[in-house]
């Protein structure tokens, strides 16, 4: 399936700008099931443009004005080939305990470290009882499975009620916030579990009525034995497929935040952005929540996704 994604943001500055950089994760990586065939990235002020890689080896975009300025628009163009397969086909069904028992082994723990550890955002409140239990008889697919259901049932999608650093306490006690939340939610169940699992950032193809987060959409994946990495999108109780286009994957969204950086100037500033995915079949372009206007002030906390009045008067300017 053939899909062009396009992005937009822009910034409009209260104060004169004196010196700015960005890092942007916004480019859709290349992989068994997807294909970047175009990638055109621009700026309103004609800055050149750089490309680098994270430390997972995801490219990025990254931006330097040296002149000064008050508004800056940035605009992305991609194109992108995603095969059509059944998520469900690939699976290697075997005898569960084989598995339970890869689990519990020495050299698997170390291999999956990383993905095996919780995070500030992956942090399971200390109860006596979790609201969700593996079962033992079932399989580490059905489990997960199940899992992915009892979130996108039990959790409300609702937007601008949390943020990038909402804990699970809040996300459990109130049942609802967004991609993200849903995802480090599912991380954090899996991983207690002792599964390997990775908070993915990507674009999802909205047309026929997923729900998505006004940016980028996030999903999980998650390490099954025999199988390997499947993804699971507990905001739509889907596995991931042709409808998911990767661009990248961490520990949870602080390892892969699609606009990260470093802006000195005084005053506020206004923020908008859209993102459209389309496809070849579409027969009327369809958002993804683009009306994502938001106010915020200066700082210097990192700012991502959501743009908040977190800032004090002066100063360098996280964005």
């Amino acid at each position: 399936m053939d899909y062009t994604i396009h992005y937009k943001a822009q910034n409009i500055y209260k104060q004169p700008v004196r010196s700015a950089y960005w890092q942007f994760l916004i480019i859709p990586e290349n992989n068994d099931s997807q294909t970047l065939e175009k990638a055109v990235f621009t700026n309103s002020l004609g800055v050149p443009v750089q490309q680098s890689v994270n430390g997972y080896g995801f490219e990025t975009f990254r931006v330097a004005p040296k002149t000064t300025f008050k508004t800056i628009n940035f605009e992305a163009k991609f194109r992108v080939f995603k095969e059509i397969f059944n998520p469900f086909e690939q699976l290697n069904y075997r005898d569960s305990s084989i598995d339970r028992e890869l689990l519990r082994s020495l050299q698997f723990k170390v291999t999956h470290e990383r993905f095996l550890k919780s995070t500030p955002t992956t942090e399971l409140p200390l109860v006596r009882a979790l609201p969700f239990k593996f079962d033992e008889e079932s399989s580490l697919f059905d489990n997960l499975k199940t899992l992915n259901a009892w979130i996108f049932n039990t959790f409300k999608f609702k937007s601008q009620v949390t943020q990038i650093n909402t804990n699970l306490s809040e996300i459990l006690e109130h049942k609802h916030g967004v991609c993200q939340d849903f995802t480090h939610l599912f991380c954090a169940m899996a991983r207690k579990n002792g599964i390997p699992t990775r908070y993915v950032s990507g674009y999802l193809h909205q047309g026929i009525g997923y729900l998505g987060d006004s940016q980028m959409h996030a999903w999980a994946e998650s390490f099954v034995p025999g199988t390997g990495w499947v993804g699971f999108d507990p905001t739509n109780n889907l596995l991931a497929a042709e409808n998911h286009i990767k661009v990248a994957h961490g520990k949870d969204y602080a390892d892969c935040p699609p606009i990260k950086g470093v802006v000195y100037t005084t005053g506020g500033n206004t923020t908008t952005y859209k993102v459209l995915v389309t496809s070849a079949k579409d027969t009327m372009s369809q958002g993804q929540n683009s009306d994502g206007s938001m106010q915020q002030q200066m700082g210097t906390m990192t700012q991502h996704m959501e743009f908040q009045d977190l800032f004090p008067k002066n100063g360098p300017k996280d964005q």
